[in-house]
């Protein structure tokens, strides 16, 4: 009989385990977590382009010493947009608001930088320069990637907080609230990745 009891608890015990998970328990942290991870992703390849801007605006200067605003623009672009943090754990759509306007002044600034090296010949022909921008422009595509991937945890972690029946656990257990997104609060030239073209 106690073995029956001991069957019985277990089973019950499994029962509301696999229940409970299936109702965002496990889910709706993961989530959190995915959403967590995907932002640090996001801020490394940020990181990565600011650190590549200087390495390119010193072997612009060696070239286009006249162009002394525009590399002014570029590095003062960067300091604010390095200046600029999110922490995911406190994320709120004007942080994030803020975040994605200074990258997109970075962004903007980096493709006039970009375009005025046009009158360069000799800087376009620069091996170091190749180098540079070849890594500009994978930077620029993981940062595309890292975003959309932002993105998508966002949505999944929004749709277990907000549709039923994860909805009712997360009330119960966990209280988040839905998260903003990337991309509405960006205008269309911020959302273009810079124009580099030599």
């Amino acid at each position: 009989m106690k073995m029956i009891n001991r069957i019985g608890m277990l089973m019950g015990l499994l029962g509301l385990t696999l229940g409970l998970s299936g109702c965002g328990i496990q889910s709706i942290p993961q989530s959190k977590n995915a959403v967590d991870a995907s932002m640090a992703e996001v801020m490394n390849q940020y990181k990565r382009r600011a650190d590549l801007i200087p390495n390119i605006v010193e072997t612009v200067k060696g070239y286009a010493k006249q162009e002394s605003t525009t590399l002014q623009a570029v590095t003062e672009a960067r300091a604010k947009a390095t200046s600029v943090n999110i922490d995911p754990t406190k994320m709120s759509a004007e942080k994030l608001a803020e975040f994605s306007k200074a990258q997109g002044q970075l962004s903007q600034a980096l493709g006039r930088l970009m375009m005025v090296t046009e009158n360069y010949p000799d800087l376009k022909s620069n091996e170091n320069f190749k180098a540079l921008q070849v890594e500009l422009e994978g930077t620029e595509n993981r940062i595309t990637i890292a975003r959309r991937r932002y993105i998508e945890s966002i949505q999944e972690f929004n749709n277990l907080v907000t549709v039923f029946p994860t909805s009712i656990t997360n009330s119960f257990f966990f209280h988040h609230q839905p998260m903003p997104q990337f991309g509405g609060e960006v205008t269309e030239e911020e959302k273009k990745a810079p124009a580099v073209k030599f």
